[in-house]
């Protein structure tokens, strides 16, 4: 892993909406954080095993999976953000909506380990790419979803994003 740093984001880098995710992150190394995610993703993941993949703690509530392929889905755009603005693309970069994503993607369909498996291989991809960035690319700020974010940003807020599923998986989906 890099020793490079990438440094907490200032409140004005990232849209209003994100400080809840970004709260609930720790300071310190943030790429050692997302590679443990990862890690710590994948055994919750096993602790639900196959038979709990579609089971959903409320009516209309997304399942497990769909949580897994919401978070992996996510993560994907998030990192496209962060890759386009690093590479000093200034075009505005739309948002999209997660509730079709979901809808369309047919998760349920999906064994959980494939799924599982999958947010490695994305989690993966995305240390690799922050890995991957200097200090300058790290400042530069574009547009995403209609409001100013930086790259550093992006990184923060998918680590924030993951966080806040994967606590919703252990307080509302595990069993008793």
């Amino acid at each position: 892993m890099s020793h490079l740093v990438i440094p907490r984001p200032a409140s004005g880098e990232y849209a209003s909406y994100y400080a809840t995710y970004l709260d609930a992150v720790p300071n310190g190394d943030l790429l050692r954080l997302l590679e443990e995610q990862g890690a710590e993703m994948l055994d919750l993941l096993r602790a639900f095993g196959e038979a709990r993949g579609g089971h959903r703690y409320a009516p209309g509530k997304w399942s497990v999976k769909e949580v897994v392929g919401h978070v992996t889905d996510t993560e994907r755009i998030f990192a496209c953000r962060a890759l386009r603005i690093a590479r000093a693309d200034t075009t505005p970069i739309p948002g999209f909506e997660q509730n079709g994503y979901v809808a369309a993607a047919g998760f349920d369909r999906r064994s959980l380990a494939d799924l599982a498996e999958e947010f490695a291989d994305v989690r993966k991809a995305t240390l690799k790419l922050f890995t991957g960035l200097d200090a300058p690319a790290l400042q530069r700020a574009g547009v995403a979803s209609g409001h100013g974010v930086t790259v550093r940003a992006m990184a923060w807020i998918i680590a924030g994003h993951e966080q806040h599923h994967a606590q919703i998986l252990r307080e509302r989906y595990l069993p008793e």
